[in-house]
């Protein structure tokens, strides 16, 4: 099978170039990339692109000759209608196009053209989302093209050398590590640490991330006077993987996601991780076995149920071990590139 797959530059920042990049070396048919577009910190959004990218598009698509293209827009009005063009052009030379929905944007879709989207996705042979909420609002909207889940992943490489059991349950260290952004719960969860550290002074928080909040955020640890707060800012490779291995829980209270590949990392590493409603967590997160979910935004709520956790060794030690034996079932990248490619081999 012959799939080519139209991706951002893999070097470039991005849920998109990221979930790529880590798929790539555990392909198992004939993928290829076709990169697009431009992302940088200043443009922010992948919107920008210039005509050689059609151009070099239509060259791949005539000489590789795939048996079906994967296309991988967010549900943004730019992004669609980028995505839609190259959509329309393999189609017109025709080749079959299935579309990879990574990301949902509430806001966008409450006034979008919903005709206009449903019209392009039946298109499609299948449509692919990241979480069960975004199936449920595209069928809602008249998609009737058939609509699989799939999930983001875990570079099997990161885990080299981990060894589970090395985990005593004892919880120092909490892990925040996300764009720094009011959007990921980053003043929520200082408001937690801050109850929980009057309480357990041994407590630290290690935050990993780069974002517009980062010198606010600063000020706040200043302003409020919280000590052991560790602003590492953003990080990658080796010195990603040894905050994971430091950490002892993992807390994401974000306002709203996809498929966050950050909890599904900190669960590959064994951390209980303390998180919401939202995405695709809702799919598959077993409240108490994996940590805490929950719709509040209440730090006190999420200091409660990681206290619960600090009390009791034993918790945080079995919780480790589940989401340990769980994430290497269900989402490490070798599972995850053949799952997709099992996908697409139904409407091939």
């Amino acid at each position: 099978m012959k799939i080519l797959i139209n991706t951002p530059n893999l070097k470039e920042l991005g849920g998109v170039a990221s979930h790529y990049n880590g798929l790539k070396d555990y392909w198992t048919e004939n993928v290829k990339y076709n990169t697009i577009g431009k992302r940088t910190l200043k443009s922010g959004s992948g919107i920008f692109w210039l005509p050689w990218d059609i151009l070099k598009y239509i060259f791949r698509l005539l000489v590789y000759c795939p048996d079906l293209v994967l296309i991988n827009p967010s549900l943004g009005k730019n992004a669609l209608k980028r995505d839609f063009v190259f959509l329309n052009i393999a189609r017109y030379l025709g080749f079959k196009v299935a579309i990879f929905i990574h990301g949902f944007n509430w806001d966008v879709a409450k006034n979008i053209d919903r005709n206009w989207v449903v019209r392009y996705f039946n298109l499609a042979p299948v449509v692919i989302v990241v979480a069960g909420v975004f199936r449920k609002e595209l069928l809602m909207w008249g998609v009737r093209t058939p609509i699989e889940l799939s999930t983001t992943k875990v570079d099997d490489k990161m885990l080299l050398g981990f060894n589970v059991y090395q985990r005593n349950g004892r919880i120092k260290n909490i892990l925040y590590l996300a764009r720094v952004e009011k959007a990921k719960g980053i003043y929520e969860t200082l408001k937690t640490y801050e109850l929980l550290k009057s309480i357990y002074p041994y407590l630290k928080l290690t935050i990993v991330g780069d974002g517009k909040e980062l010198i606010s955020v600063r000020k706040y640890v200043e302003d409020e006077k919280l000590t052991d707060v560790y602003i590492k800012g953003g990080l990658k490779g080796i010195d990603l993987i040894e905050e994971f291995r430091k950490a002892d829980i993992y807390s994401s209270f974000s306002y709203g996601e996809g498929m966050p590949t950050a909890v599904l990392e900190a669960m590959a590493f064994g951390l209980p991780v303390f998180t919401r409603n939202v995405g695709g967590l809702i799919d598959f997160f077993e409240n108490g076995k994996m940590g805490y979910i929950t719709d509040s935004m209440d730090p006190k709520d999420f200091a409660d149920a990681i206290s619960s956790y600090i009390e009791d060794v034993k918790l945080p030690k079995a919780t480790s071990l589940y989401n340990y034996e769980y994430a290497r079932k269900h989402f490490m990248a070798s599972f995850v590139a053949v799952s997709i490619e099992k996908q697409l081999k139904k409407v091939i």
